[in-house]
C-alpha cells in the first residue's frame, strides 16, 4: 500500500512539473508573480457610436449589453483629430498623434506642396501592444487593424487592415497564413470598395459579405491557434454609418421618416452583436474581453469649402479660377501671392506658406505666429449664410500635443464642432455646401468612441469618460506586464471584486 502511494505521489508530481514547464514555454505563466497571466481579446468596431451602443440600441444588442452590464464601460475620448489613422495607432501604442507624427490618413513628408503620403506601417515608429507582447514572449493574433500594412514580423499571426493596396500583395504574417485565409474564407475582403456610392444595395451586400467572412476566419483562428493577445477591427460599421447614417438620423436634412434604409444602421449593429456572440462562446471566463472604437459618429450637417474661404479672404491666390469643382493642386496656385492653403477631410488642415520653409514661401518667419493667430480668430468667428456663428474650433498643434513629430498642420480646424466636413476643392463658387465633395456621406466623426471591458474580478461600473491613451497601460496591467514609462494615459481605475 505504501509503495502504491509513493508511485501516485511521484506520478502527480511529475505531471505538475510537466504542466509548469509547458505553461512557461507557452508564455502563459508569469514567473514574477507566480500566477497564470490573463489573456486579452479586443473587439475593435471602427466608428462605434456610444450614444447608440450605450443608450439607443443597447436593449437590441444582447451580447454587447451583457458585457456592459457585467463589466466596466465608458465613452472613450478619441485623439485629436478623431480620425481612424491616427486613432487606432494611438490607442494601440499609448502615444498621441503628435508623438507618432500622424495627423490623418495622409501626412506631409516634407515641406513641398501637395506632398502628402498615405500612412502605412512604415510610418509607425512606436511599438504597439502586439509588439510589446512579442518582446515579452507572448503570442498575438492581429486581424484587420488599420495601419498594419506592410505587415511586420511578430510572435504570432497578422492579417493587415484597411489601406492594404490589394489582396494580391503580401498582407499576412506569416506569408503562408494567406493560404489558410483563402481556404477558410475565400470571399474575404479587406474593405468594402467605394462606400460613398449611390448604389446602396450593392454596398450593403458587400459590407455584410465582408463582415461574415472576417468573423468566419476569426473563429477559425480562435479554434486552431494558441494566443495570449487577440485583436481584430471590423471596418464595416464605419462604412455603414457613413453611407446610411442620414437615413436614420432625424436631425439630418436628408432624413425621411419611414424610408427604405431607416433601419440599416440598427440592423448592422444587431448583426455585429450576433457575430460577437459566436466569439464569446469560444472564450473562457479568465479572458478579458474588450470592445473599443476609435471614434464615434454624428450627423453630417454639410461642409465648409475651406480653400474657397481662404481665396475669399485673400490668403490663397489661384492663377485662374476653375469653372467647376476640382481638387486643389500646387500647379493651380500662385505661390508668390499665397499665404495659406488647406486640405479637406473630416477635419480641416491649414498650412502657412512660410519663407525659408516652403519652396516658394512668402510669410516671414517672424510673422508666422501673428498670421496663425489671425487665421484662428477669423475661422472661429466664421458665420453661416444667415449670419449665425457656426461654432468652429481651431487648434494649434502645440495646444494639443506635448511632443510633436513629423510635420503637423499649422492649424487643425473642426468646422461646427465636427458637424461640417472640410471641403478642399476649389471652383465650388460657395463657402457652404451640403455636398461632401467626394460622394454621398451622411456622417462625420464624433470625438468619443466606446470602451467596454469584462473580466475576472471587475465589478459592473459605468464612468462618464476615459481617454484613448488609457487602453495600453490598462491592458498591460491586467496581463501582469510592466508599462513603459513613455506611454501616455494611465491605468483605468477599475473596480475589483
Amino acid at each position: 500500500m505504501r509503495f502504491i502511494c509513493i508511485l501516485v505521489f511521484v506520478f502527480c508530481d511529475f505531471r505538475l512539473i510537466i504542466y509548469h514547464y509547458v505553461s512557461r514555454q507557452s508564455g502563459l505563466y508569469d514567473n514574477t508573480r507566480n500566477i497564470m497571466t490573463k489573456k486579452t481579446f479586443i473587439i475593435g468596431l471602427d466608428c462605434a457610436e456610444p450614444g447608440l451602443v450605450f443608450d439607443k440600441y443597447k436593449d437590441k444588442l444582447p451580447n454587447i449589453a451583457s458585457l456592459i452590464d457585467k463589466g466596466f464601460s465608458a465613452p472613450m475620448r478619441s485623439t485629436d483629430p478623431p480620425i481612424t489613422v491616427p486613432a487606432w495607432s494611438a490607442m494601440m501604442s499609448g502615444k498621441s498623434p503628435g508623438a507618432l507624427g500622424l495627423y490623418g490618413f495622409r501626412n506631409r513628408q516634407n515641406y513641398n506642396y501637395n506632398q502628402l503620403a498615405l500612412a502605412d506601417s512604415g510610418q509607425m515608429k512606436e511599438p504597439r501592444l502586439w509588439d510589446l507582447m512579442t518582446k515579452a514572449g507572448k503570442t498575438s493574433i492581429v486581424i484587420g487593424v488599420p495601419q498594419t500594412y506592410p505587415v511586420k514580423p511578430l510572435k504570432g499571426y497578422m492579417v493587415s487592415g484597411i489601406m492594404t493596396p490589394s489582396m494580391e500583395k503580401e498582407f499576412t504574417f506569416p506569408k503562408w497564413l494567406k493560404d489558410d485565409l483563402m481556404r477558410i474564407a475565400p470571399d474575404y475582403m479587406i474593405d468594402a470598395d467605394d462606400f460613398r456610392t449611390e448604389n446602396k444595395e450593392r454596398l450593403l451586400k458587400d459590407i455584410y459579405n465582408m463582415t461574415r467572412a472576417r468573423f468566419k476566419f476569426i473563429r477559425y483562428m480562435l479554434e486552431t491557434r494558441r494566443w495570449d493577445f487577440f485583436m481584430f477591427v471590423e471596418i464595416g460599421l464605419d462604412r455603414i454609418q457613413h453611407a446610411f447614417w442620414h437615413y436614420q438620423a432625424v436631425d439630418s436634412r436628408d432624413y425621411v421618416k419611414g424610408n427604405r434604409y431607416e433601419k440599416a444602421v440598427l440592423k448592422y449593429y444587431q448583426y455585429l452583436d450576433f457575430e460577437i456572440g459566436t466569439l464569446l462562446k469560444r472564450l473562457d471566463n479568465t479572458t478579458d474581453v474588450i470592445i473599443v472604437s476609435d471614434h464615434g459618429a454624428k450627423t453630417m450637417m454639410g461642409g465648409v469649402c475651406f480653400n474657397e474661404w481662404l481665396i475669399k479672404e485673400g490668403y490663397l491666390v489661384l492663377k485662374a479660377q476653375p469653372r467647376q469643382s476640382v481638387k486643389l493642386s500646387s500647379k493651380m496656385v500662385d505661390w508668390n501671392k499665397t499665404r495659406a492653403w488647406a486640405e479637406g477631410g473630416y477635419y480641416g488642415r491649414c498650412f502657412i506658406n512660410v519663407k525659408g520653409r516652403e519652396p516658394k514661401g512668402i510669410v516671414p518667419a517672424k510673422e508666422y505666429d501673428a498670421l496663425r493667430d489671425e487665421l484662428k480668430s477669423k475661422i472661429e468667428s466664421m458665420k453661416d449664410e444667415s449670419g449665425a456663428d457656426i461654432g468652429n474650433q481651431v487648434f494649434k498643434p502645440q495646444e494639443l500635443y506635448r511632443r510633436i513629430n513629423g510635420i503637423p498642420p499649422d492649424l487643425l480646424v473642426y468646422f461646427s464642432g465636427l458637424s461640417r466636413r472640410s471641403i478642399g476643392n476649389v471652383g465650388m463658387n460657395t463657402i457652404f455646401t451640403f455636398k461632401s465633395g467626394i460622394g454621398p456621406d451622411g456622417a462625420n466623426h464624433a470625438r468619443n468612441g466606446v470602451f467596454i471591458i469584462k473580466g475576472e474580478n471587475i465589478k459592473p461600473e459605468k464612468k462618464e469618460l476615459i481617454n484613448i491613451l488609457d487602453v495600453v497601460p490598462t491592458v498591460l496591467k491586467r496581463m501582469g506586464m510592466s508599462v513603459p514609462e513613455d506611454v501616455g494615459g494611465g491605468v483605468i481605475d477599475l473596480v475589483f471584486g
